[in-house]
């Protein structure tokens, strides 16, 4: 087996791309299709070019053109050709012909699969730089009910041919590690990169599905892709599934609330509220396209240099209870947020922050690595259309409360913050519940740790009973009733 170099890792006993295909090819019991629409015409070539794929494929396809693609699997609604809802249909249709007319009396033994993808690589003005959907159907034995892996990737490379090339690779990962790592599905989507690097294409939404993956958490296989680099920010909708980043940021007004959630307090939601109050008067704001979003930091959920996964499941599961969108990211600093968003939308961006988020913002250190410095982040930050809505807090020495105008940045931030200030970038919010602002998430935390009462009531409602009911952040039912 060769040795594979992977960034600064050296990954031994990886299987070429040949080796992988030719496995699938020799193995008697795997036979299925192949669908590829659009720009996607590669994954089953690498099975044809290793050898013995007659014992495997029992046809590919490609409905290029529109129409026949229509007169095959149907109309969409939207008039779109590369999503998801596409993908299912595609791999819902030749596993249905595959049933239909392959006979399991005759081939007792046979797993059957099809694997599809619906693809649109990079178009000859380069401007945008293309996105397909990918997935497979399968079984693992010849009884047993279909399992179902479907991802959708975005393509980084400049050069269509080699964003075809990758797709073939992948495609191939894809097949080879259904049938061979499904056990295990976490070592399945880091092999997804065999051969590949991470700066070529990106998965930014992963789901399993069947009765292999019945025990897999598909929030926390997002959560892999983030912890793996295989994508910037991964989404949850309310109803605690992933969903596609561009699906619901797509030529939106984006509004961002930056928190740890550990847990989510009346003092979140208040400033959710009173600030997307604010968000929705502001000029081209359109109330039904306008989407928020609940953002949690990579950075934040480590614990010892490692990721808490469960403590990230907890978070995530009170913020969906609560009819929120979440979205876990790498992005470290909040001009990054801002350039992520852009990728998705040219309307109105806000942040809603806290005073002490405001100024960690004007905070040199950060920027270190930026040629230009603070500078060239705040010309990021601020270059969208974009206001930053700030939440005050009060003084736990003083008693004062604190506004955009007396809190204090560095010496030698003053003056660029007053640029910002006063151009209309930062607003206050001030119709505020004056009676929660002593409420703070890692107070809330330590409360429930230790049994002390009174906690309940800093949180939205319903989030403490759920609390109780699934022990979330160290609370124990038994140790409180024994101090009582």
């Amino acid at each position: 087996m060769p040795i594979v170099l992977k960034g600064d890792k050296q990954i031994e006993n990886v299987p070429s791309i040949h080796a992988k295909a030719l496995r699938i090819n020799l193995n008697e019991h795997i036979y299925g299709t192949f669908a590829e629409i659009g720009a996607g015409q590669e994954v089953a070539r690498h099975f044809f070019r290793a050898g013995g794929a007659s014992g495997t494929i029992a046809k590919t396809m490609s409905a290029y053109d529109k129409d026949f693609s229509d007169a095959i699997y149907g109309i969409e609604d939207d008039r779109r050709y590369v999503t998801e809802a596409r993908l299912k249909k595609m791999l819902s249709h030749e596993m249905s012909l595959i049933e239909q007319r392959i006979s399991r009396e005759k081939h007792p033994d046979k797993i059957f699969f099809s694997y599809a993808n619906t693809v649109a690589t990079i178009d000859f003005a380069k401007k945008y730089k293309g996105h397909g959907w990918m997935g497979v159907k399968f079984q693992v034995a010849p009884d047993e009910d279909y399992n179902e892996i479907v991802l959708h990737v975005r393509f980084h490379q400049i050069d269509a041919k080699l964003q075809q090339e990758t797709l073939g690779i992948m495609g191939v990962n894809l097949v080879y590690g259904a049938f061979y790592k499904h056990n295990n599905p976490r070592k399945l989507l880091r092999y997804l990169y065999d051969h590949i690097d991470t700066d070529m294409i990106e998965i930014d939404t992963i789901n399993f599905s069947g009765p292999r993956f019945a025990d897999v958490d598909n929030r926390l296989m997002s959560l892999q892709l983030v912890k793996n680099g295989m994508t910037e920010a991964v989404m949850f909708g309310p109803d605690g599934n992933n969903i596609l980043p561009a699906r619901i940021l797509y030529k939106k007004n984006i509004l961002a609330l930056r928190g740890s959630y550990r847990p989510v307090t009346k003092v979140n939601m208040d400033m959710y509220k009173k600030s997307y109050e604010i968000f929705i008067r502001e000029n081209k704001v359109d109330v039904d396209k306008t989407v928020v979003v609940f953002e949690i930091t990579l950075s934040n959920l480590r614990a010892e240099g490692e990721i808490d996964e469960q403590d990230f499941m907890d978070r995530a599961r009170l913020l969906c209870s609560l009819g929120q969108t979440v979205m876990i990211s790498n992005f470290k600093e909040y001009y990054k947020v801002v350039e992520y968003f852009s990728n998705y939308t040219k309307e109105r961006l806000g942040l809603t922050l806290g005073v002490n988020n405001l100024v960690e913002i004007f905070n040199e250190k950060y920027y270190r690595h930026l040629s230009g410095g603070i500078l060239e982040a705040f010309g990021k930050l601020f270059f969208k259309d974009l206001k930053v809505y700030l939440y005050p807090m009060v003084d736990p020495e003083t008693g004062q409360l604190i506004t955009s105008n007396n809190l204090k940045v560095h010496p030698r931030m003053k003056e660029l913050y007053k640029f910002f200030k006063y151009n209309g970038k930062v607003v206050d919010i001030f119709d505020f519940e004056q009676d929660i602002l002593h409420i703070f998430s890692r107070k809330v935390l330590g409360m429930i740790a230790s049994g002390e009462e009174g906690w309940e009531e800093m949180l939205p409602e319903g989030i403490a009973e759920l609390i109780k009911e699934k022990k979330l952040f160290g609370y124990d039912a038994k140790a409180v009733i024994e101090k009582e």
